[in-house]
């Protein structure tokens, strides 16, 4: 019995040794790789995760085993916003705002 007993807790603690390496690879290595982690261990440990991040790390969040959040990297570059581009392009014809005849519109005649 005792040994059963110490076999799933060393067992135990090689899956956490083996999530913790993974973690630890995508942090200090930036390799770019998936890493699944606990909101536990993400909350104590969110600073190096932003910077496995940031070297290009997936990083998925699990509660209870199920996936419920992502860290990812943002794109590349955002695109700036260039308002008046359209200005004078779209023209709109007379009566375009006119009201609608509800008899002509389900006969088909517009």
């Amino acid at each position: 019995m005792r040994a059963r007993v110490a076999f799933s807790q060393a067992s135990a603690s090689y899956e956490t040794l083996d999530r913790s390496l993974s973690v630890f690879m995508a942090i200090f290595y930036g390799y770019n790789i998936g890493v699944d982690i606990s909101i536990a261990e993400a909350k104590n440990r969110l600073p190096e995760l932003i910077r496995a991040v940031e070297g290009g790390a997936n990083i998925v969040i699990t509660r209870h085993g199920k996936p419920v959040a992502q860290l990812a990297p943002p794109p590349p570059e955002r695109r700036k916003v260039r308002l008046g581009q359209m200005k004078n392009r779209v023209q709109l014809l007379d009566g375009w705002d006119a009201p609608i005849d509800p008899d002509r519109f389900l006969q088909g005649d517009l």
